[in-house]
């Protein structure tokens, strides 16, 4: 497990150099991340990321010279200890499962929030998924019917039938005023059990949750 005093070292990779100066104005205001690196292609993010070993990767999926995909599938077999963040647009559903497929440990759109990116570099850099939270019902499919299972490492954790019946109705998309109605609980109740089920399968949102339920046969689509 890595540091959790130092800050996380990264790297940037877009061909958008607007885009990396916003990015990296983001994270000026803060200590916990630090940017120590950037590339305007999937060549030169290798190249980098070998020089000067980050502990994370935010890579966009479509660059020239190569593309994230291919540049990701360099890095997490060069340096698994590497852990790399696809950046993607609404549209790039197909290429976000490649993303993943060639080692990703995550994704976020690249209109994400500031506090949702900071989130999501600190959970990958403990070695756990990340799903942006924006994630699309048609993604959610296709990573279910996909060779990516990011949960094989984690099977044969138990769930209660209570908190089974409650991933059940997050995946059929109840809120948790919905469910405290269906269950007879509170809603406070019902957020206890979310967080416990978040906790079991290292997830941080309700996308996490369904691909989980998914890969491990809790729920079928």
């Amino acid at each position: 497990m890595k540091s959790t005093y130092a800050p996380i070292r990264i790297v940037l990779a877009d061909d958008h150099e607007i885009f990396r100066d916003g990015f990296n104005g983001l994270l000026k205001k803060q200590d916990e991340i630090k940017l120590i690196g950037e590339a305007s292609n999937g060549q030169e993010l290798v190249n980098i990321t070998g020089k000067l070993l980050p502990d994370v990767v935010l890579t966009d999926i479509r660059m020239p010279v190569m593309d994230g995909i291919e540049a990701t599938k360099i890095i997490t077999e060069r340096h698994p200890q590497i852990f790399v963040i696809a950046l993607s647009m609404f549209n790039d559903d197909n290429l976000v499962i490649d993303m993943m497929e060639a080692g990703a440990k995550g994704y976020l759109l690249k209109n994400a929030h500031k506090s949702e990116i900071i989130d999501a570099i600190k959970t990958v850099n403990r070695q756990e998924i990340y799903y942006c939270k924006q994630t699309s019902d048609k993604l959610i499919k296709m990573m279910a019917n996909s060779r990516f299972n990011p949960y094989k490492d984690k099977l044969g954790q138990s769930f209660t039938d209570k908190e089974i019946e409650v991933i059940k109705l997050i995946c059929q998309q109840y809120s948790n005023k919905e469910m405290s109605e269906h269950l007879h609980f509170s809603v406070r109740t019902i957020e206890g059990y979310r967080t416990r089920i978040q906790e079991k399968m290292q997830v941080k949102n309700s996308a996490g949750i369904v691909v989980y339920a998914i890969k491990n046969n809790i729920y079928q689509l």
